[in-house]
């Protein structure tokens, strides 16, 4: 298993099974977004926020997080450094 990110409100993903991490103001990732909910495949995970991020996962999910895609980022980056000052 591989390091767990905090995404906010208490929500934690493993980093090793993110694909990508996008803004979701784009008209194809908010096709992408639609589709997933109609498939049941999207976890909300942003607590009846607004949807800053979505996190593409390897399982096909997509994952709504509403902190910034590049806080995220910086949080996934900072886990892959401890793991490699290990």
């Amino acid at each position: 298993m591989g390091k767990l990110i905090h995404i906010g409100f208490g929500n934690i993903v493993n980093s090793a099974k993110i694909i990508a991490i996008v803004s979701p103001d784009s008209a194809p990732v908010k096709r992408l977004v639609q589709r997933a909910k109609e498939e049941g495949t999207a976890i909300d995970a942003t607590q009846g926020r607004k949807t800053k991020a979505v996190l593409v996962m390897e399982s096909s999910q997509l994952v709504l997080s509403a902190l910034l895609p590049e806080t995220i980022a910086q949080r996934a980056q900072a886990e892959s450094r401890e793991e490699d000052e290990a």
